[in-house]
């Protein structure tokens, strides 16, 4: 990867939240918590998922940076759904929760080297891992969440 690849790619990365907002700008306060759409999470489902997602997306790059051989440990997203009660919390502290990680984490990604954007470590779910992988895949997360929340927002018909 270019290093204006990777720039683009932060730059995506850090314009995520902002994405998620406007996403749920409009979406009927009173629906968060509906299931439009069968089979797929709630907003409020979404937004929890975000904040847990951002967290741990921060403790993996940190131990990508910090850490000889990280090994970067996968989870069970629907069973956190589940057992962190995603549909009885409000929203307001995991937006706060998630707003945190990515601003923090910004500003390690403005200013790693070459070699830490490339140094090794493993997933347990996909194998070999790096910070350049680590950043194709958070940088669009976010932004496939709002596309998602804006999905619900049609299926609900406002």
């Amino acid at each position: 990867m270019s290093s204006a690849e990777r720039q683009a790619l932060v730059e995506q990365y850090k314009a995520g939240y902002d994405e998620v907002l406007r996403a749920l700008d409009e979406f009927p306060k009173d629906a968060l918590t509906a299931h439009p759409i069968a089979g797929k999470w709630s907003a409020a489902e979404i937004v929890h998922h975000l904040a847990d997602s951002e967290m741990t997306s921060a403790i993996r790059l940190r131990k990508l940076l910090a850490e000889e051989h990280p090994l970067i440990q996968g989870y069970d997203q629907e069973a956190w759904a589940a057992k962190l009660r995603y549909t009885a919390r409000p929203l307001a502290p995991s937006l706060a929760a998630f707003k945190a990680a990515r601003e923090s984490t910004a500003q390690l990604l403005e200013t790693m080297s070459d070699a830490e954007w490339k140094h090794p470590g493993w997933h347990t779910e996909s194998g070999p891992y790096h910070a350049e992988k680590w950043l194709q895949i958070y940088a669009a997360h976010a932004h496939g969440h709002a596309a998602q929340i804006r999905r619900l927002r049609e299926a609900l018909g406002s």
